[in-house]
């Protein structure tokens, strides 16, 4: 199974949103669609399901065009749709129905998915009485009820406190295990860098990066250390060329030229009797790619 988009085009007058946007997916997991605000993550995504017309391009499932008649796919926007006024089970029921389960199947999976997410409690309740977190994830089950196979999460951890985040963790995790194909939209690098193998940069409707996540990051080389210890570290990191990214409670981050400005950096602190409890190399973040593709209107 796979998931198509090639060379989408979108424009609203004089604006072009989307320009020729193209890539793949072709197995299970979790796919990251990136960007600022106003980048062009959500018209990509409703001209991929059909919800809005592509001026050009296409997008398909197993080489099949996209809509509710050819596949049970999920959608859960940025802008969230529940009824207020409804009690929750209700309105969850109703929604599997609108996606074609008996009432019956549709009760199962809504109480199935409740029980995931932590909110069998509020089964009986309106929505409106629900937390924001909650209610985001009374959408989430919504989106999720008929047990697509292909699934589209915009922003989906916005806004949700550090319980309910975690919470959704586990069930992208259990998903991706399922099976899933999922497309996920955001802006926050962290939520993408944990999540996604593979990812897609927009800027302004262009695709500015790629590409496979642990390759793109390796491309770049060992351009950050991490380096604590009980004694100050600045001195030697200024004579050995050294450029401080963040100073942190109990770490400072620098920026490097590599692995030999590290061992030399290193071998200073020794010879100091300056001996670290954490010096650690690494790659540069997706937060640190981005800024550097996009600029810093994150």
């Amino acid at each position: 199974m796979s998931l198509q988009a090639d060379n989408l085009c979108k424009a609203f007058g004089n604006k072009i949103a989307v320009d020729h946007i193209s890539f793949d997916m072709n197995e299970p997991g979790v796919f990251g669609l990136i960007g600022t605000n106003g980048a062009g993550k959500t018209t990509t995504i409703r001209m991929i399901l059909g919800i809005m017309p592509a001026d050009s391009g296409s997008a398909s499932w197993n080489g099949e065009k996209i809509s509710r008649e050819t596949l049970a796919f999920g959608y859960m926007p940025e802008e969230r749709g529940i009824y207020m006024k409804n009690k929750v089970l209700d309105q969850l029921i109703y929604f599997g129905q609108l996606r074609g389960m008996s009432k019956a199947d549709a009760k199962k999976s809504a109480l199935s998915y409740m029980e995931r997410l932590e909110v069998s409690e509020y089964r009986d309740m309106q929505a409106e009485k629900l937390s924001k977190g909650n209610q985001q994830k009374i959408q989430l089950i919504a989106t999720l009820i008929h047990n697509p196979q292909l699934i589209f999460l915009d922003e989906p951890f916005s806004g949700l406190d550090p319980v309910n985040a975690e919470i959704l963790s586990r069930l992208i995790r259990q998903l991706t295990d399922e099976g899933r194909y999922i497309v996920m939209s955001s802006h926050q690098m962290s939520t993408v860098e944990e999540y996604c193998e593979n990812l897609l940069i927009l800027h302004h409707g262009k695709t500015v990066l790629k590409g496979n996540m642990r390759q793109i990051k390796a491309g770049y080389g060992h351009t950050n250390l991490i380096v604590s210890s009980g004694q100050d570290v600045s001195a030697a990191a200024e004579a050995c060329g050294l450029q401080l990214l963040e100073a942190r409670a109990n770490e400072m981050e620098y920026k490097i030229k590599g692995d030999e400005m590290a061992n030399r950096f290193l071998k200073k602190l020794l010879d100091d009797g300056n001996y670290p409890t954490k010096y650690e190399i690494k790659e540069p973040s997706l937060n640190e790619i981005f800024i550097e593709k996009v600029g810093s209107d994150l």
